[in-house]
């Protein structure tokens, strides 16, 4: 059983294990004057795709442990108010803003799929190229082939911009 504050998850081995577990908590709850939220709460196997469940930030489904979507639009919503184009920051200030915050972010979904931080990665720096076309009064989003040639990804890596998917790489290595 894993827990969390009001939070909890119990995890069987078989169907009937869980059910027998589903009942012992209900009837704990109710000699306890409380009862379950029937949204959240579910008997399923989160070892097969499509029946899963979200906890602490996480979707645990078909073995893997994913971000969930609402923690990903969180740190996108986070990442904008950091990144807005009339901030008026220079880069590396702006640079310094984010690393905390991601290193936080990483920090704490590390064990999630690799591919979660390249697509974070390729978001920040697209806003990044964004603030840097405003501050040179050019119009545009940063997207085009041009932007990524004049400030590809190893320039924002030598202005000190965190790299979640090169830490995860880091991470990942045997000691």
């Amino acid at each position: 059983m894993g827990r969390y504050a009001d939070a909890f998850v119990v995890l069987c081995r078989r169907a009937e294990q869980a059910q027998a577990a589903l009942a012992e908590v209900q009837a704990w709850g109710e000699a306890n004057g409380l009862s379950l939220p029937l949204d959240k709460t579910q008997v399923g196997d989160c070892r097969e795709p499509g029946h899963g469940f979200e906890f602490l930030g996480y979707r645990f489904e078909a073995g893997r442990r994913w971000v969930r979507k609402k923690s990903v639009t969180a740190v996108r919503e986070r990442i904008r108010s950091r990144t807005g184009g009339t901030r008026g920051d220079s880069l590396g200030r702006i640079i310094a803003d984010l690393n905390p915050m991601l290193k936080g972010w990483f920090g704490y979904f590390k064990p999630a799929q690799p591919m979660t931080f390249s697509g974070r990665e390729g978001f920040i720096r697209r806003r990044l190229r964004a603030s840097l076309r405003k501050q040179e009064k050019r119009p545009g989003r940063g997207r085009s082939l041009a932007d990524h040639l004049r400030w590809p990804k190893t320039f924002f890596a030598d202005m000190g911009l965190f790299t979640m998917s090169e830490a995860h790489a880091l991470a990942s290595q045997p000691r």
